[in-house]
């Protein structure tokens, strides 16, 4: 009897948790498919007619679509980047000792310290001499500088799990360090891979700082074209909420996806 009473008071913690995660999730999805008045009405209204048209409004009389894409190509660039350069420079810092190599770590790690109000102002200043502000060049070269030392960081810990006598085990049947790493470090890591890869681009995907400082028209993201729903006549609710809808639909469908190796990949390496 005390068993089947603590289930339940489980299943209720886990009723009320779920309550509290999901309801920004249902509020923002409703407000999308109310009119402006129904969206601005104190007190909230429950039960209305869905409308689509907000969606139309967005995906038609907006520049929402080159934002989409501007986001999509700036994301996947910078996780592209990051993976490639990452994966071997964290697998070299985790087999390899040499002079000076914490202080190294350090370094990397000290490129995600500083708050991005702190470095604003040179990147701005750089990026505008040299005649590259609002380029899609830029984002990705600002971003790469921050998701890379992720990246490193989290791959390390990755590789720090495998069992190095693998590898060593391998060079003795006659492949080279490159093979060792291609062969039996690469795949053991393959996890922690797919977690860097769905963190990377979820930070590239959402940031919006650097987006609104960096850019104009031409590389706007899609997190600073959202925040143009807000304008000096007021807040458009519901085509701010239609727009934040659809730019969360490519992480949940790429969350979905890969979720068994994304849990995986959690779960073990540097988090753990």
């Amino acid at each position: 009897m005390k068993m089947k009473k603590n289930k339940w008071i489980l299943y209720i913690l886990i009723g009320i948790l779920l309550v509290f995660f999901l309801f920004p999730v249902y509020w923002i999805v409703t407000m999308s498919l109310k009119t402006r008045i129904q969206a601005i009405s104190i007190p909230p209204v429950w039960f209305f007619k869905p409308l689509l048209s907000n969606y139309g409004k967005v995906l038609f009389e907006s520049a929402f679509p080159r934002n989409f894409l501007n986001s999509f190509i700036i994301s996947i660039v910078t996780v592209f980047l990051s993976v490639i350069l990452g994966t071997p420079a964290a697998y070299a810092l985790s087999r390899y000792n040499f002079r000076r190599k914490g202080d190294l770590l350090f370094w990397i790690l000290s490129t995600r310290f500083a708050p991005p109000i702190a470095v604003i102002i040179p990147f701005f200043l750089l990026f505008r001499d040299l005649k590259m502000l609002d380029s899609h060049i830029t984002l990705i070269i600002v971003y790469l500088t921050f998701n890379l030392s992720f990246v490193i960081w989290l791959m390390r810990g990755f590789f720090n799990e495998v069992p190095q006598e693998l590898e060593e085990a391998a060079l003795v049947d006659g492949t080279t360090d490159l093979g060792a790493f291609v062969r039996i470090a690469f795949p053991l890591a393959a996890p922690g891979i797919v977690a860097s890869t769905i963190l990377s681009f979820l930070f590239s995907w959402n940031e919006f700082f650097f987006a609104l400082i960096l850019t104009r028209k031409v590389a706007q993201t899609l997190p600073v074209a959202i925040s143009g729903y807000i304008g000096f006549m007021g807040i458009e609710w519901e085509n701010m909420s239609a727009a934040a809808v659809m730019a969360s639909l490519p992480i949940l469908v790429l969350a979905m996806i890969v979720q068994k190796y994304l849990v995986r990949g959690l779960t073990l390496g540097a988090i753990k």
